[in-house]
């Protein structure tokens, strides 16, 4: 399948990926929704009337407004219907959009003269931590190899509701917090600066329709609620975190920032990168069973740029199908109690770690604790993050000839506010 629209092989953005974003120019500070393809986003507000198919036909407002979630809560059917009709008006066959100069030069704007904004009104947030490596890592740090996983991480996807004000787009800096830590366990707490600043690398999905309060959405059908994907950094402050956690779990280390990146990528767009379901044992219990493939082979890597330099060195690279616990089974398990998720909720994955060192996805693991250090090239190393670090995360499926990406998801450490 080719494009009009020139794409060159390592571009994220082929006709075969087409994700969605909300965007604004100079010249129009609306904010509205957008495809990319290439270096390019068509303006879904200015073709909205091409979408003349059985369902979006009448529900062509949900590309004139100013988020996605209109068009997250339509289903599966209406999302299909839009990717199939846009594969025609961006195909190279078709003379629609190819053809009509005068369609073109206002549905079409370079992305490097685009702002890029959240994506969708994030009415909930909520963090799982469904990387097994991740979870014995940690735990083996803080309670030895032998007690390393908690007894019922095996049992079900754990997970915390996060802080949705706080989640962040691309682009967007995050200033280390002040908070209370404890740094020698024999003497009382202190309150300043975080010292241990970290990246998490995660994945999160949206949420389409939703479920009443009272119902449960089963595992059989949670695809059905899933829109898509975006590559996340969830900043985590791990000194504040160390202190606070017990008993109730993350709180101020978390809520500092959570930053995406901001176009979603569709299920089916990442349905060719499909792999096998991490072989659980225990068996789960049977909501949380499902035979069908729902992990997906998406390449991870994560780099730290500091303050002035032109050189980022990469630091980690992973992968999403290394994760224990599904999407699926993620929402299926969120919902049992009757608790209703709404369009545009936010469900991440947790830190994403894979079997191998350079595969973990925190500084925290990659410096085990902070007892060595980090190579980050130009004769730099770190333990944690610096001011002035810029953090740097690609998230990519690799096809024959194409790929299918998510761009960058970055933020830049800025100084706490003096006490």
């Amino acid at each position: 399948m080719q494009s009009f629209i020139n794409v060159s092989p390592d571009s994220h953005f082929p006709i075969q990926n087409l994700p969605y974003g909300v965007f604004s120019t100079c010249d129009n500070t609306a904010h509205r929704v957008g495809v990319a393809i290439g270096d390019l986003i068509l303006d879904l507000s200015v073709i909205a009337h091409l979408f003349s198919g059985p369902v979006l036909s009448s529900h062509q407002d949900v590309f004139r407004q100013p988020t996605l979630n209109g068009f997250m809560s339509l289903g599966n059917t209406a999302w299909k219907e839009a990717r199939s009709r846009l594969q025609t008006l961006l195909s190279a066959d078709s003379p629609i959009l190819r053809d009509d100069q005068q369609l073109r030069a206002v549905a079409f704007v370079p992305q490097k003269s685009a702002t890029m904004h959240l994506p969708a009104e994030i009415g909930d947030y909520t963090d799982f931590y469904s990387s097994i490596d991740h979870a014995t890592n940690v735990g083996t740090m803080f309670r030895g190899k032998e007690n390393a996983l908690m007894p019922n991480w095996k049992y079900l996807p754990v997970g915390y509701h996060g802080r949705a004000s706080s989640v962040v787009v691309s682009g967007t800096p995050i200033r280390r917090p002040n908070g209370q830590t404890r740094p020698k366990d024999d003497e009382p707490p202190t309150f300043g600066p975080c010292r241990l600043m970290d990246f998490e690398l995660e994945m999160a999905f949206f949420v389409g329709p939703g479920n009443k309060l009272g119902e449960t959405i089963p595992i059989q059908s949670a695809q059905d609620h899933i829109f898509g994907m975006v590559v996340m950094n969830d900043w985590s402050a791990r000194d504040i975190q160390k202190w606070e956690y017990v008993p109730l779990g993350p709180f101020l280390a978390k809520n500092l920032g959570t930053t995406i990146s901001p176009w979603v990528v569709t299920m089916e767009a990442l349905a060719p990168f499909v792999v096998d379901n991490y072989v659980q044992d225990p068996k789960p219990f049977p909501y949380l069973q499902h035979s069908d493939k729902y992990t997906y082979d998406i390449n991870l890597e994560v780099g730290i740029k500091p303050d002035g330099s032109d050189h980022t060195g990469v630091v980690c690279k992973s992968n999403f199908r290394y994760m224990y616990w599904t999407m699926k089974q993620q929402l299926a398990h969120h919902t049992i109690t009757g608790c209703n998720v709404r369009p545009g909720d936010l469900m991440a994955s947790g830190t994403i770690s894979g079997p191998t060192e350079e595969s973990f996805g925190s500084m925290l693991e990659l410096s085990w604790r902070g007892s060595k250090t980090v190579d980050i090239g130009k004769n730099a190393t770190r333990k944690f993050l610096q001011d002035g670090d810029e953090v740097i995360i690609n998230g990519y499926c690799q096809g024959k000839g194409y790929r299918i990406g998510f761009g960058q998801c970055t933020g830049k450490v800025l100084p706490a506010h003096p006490i």
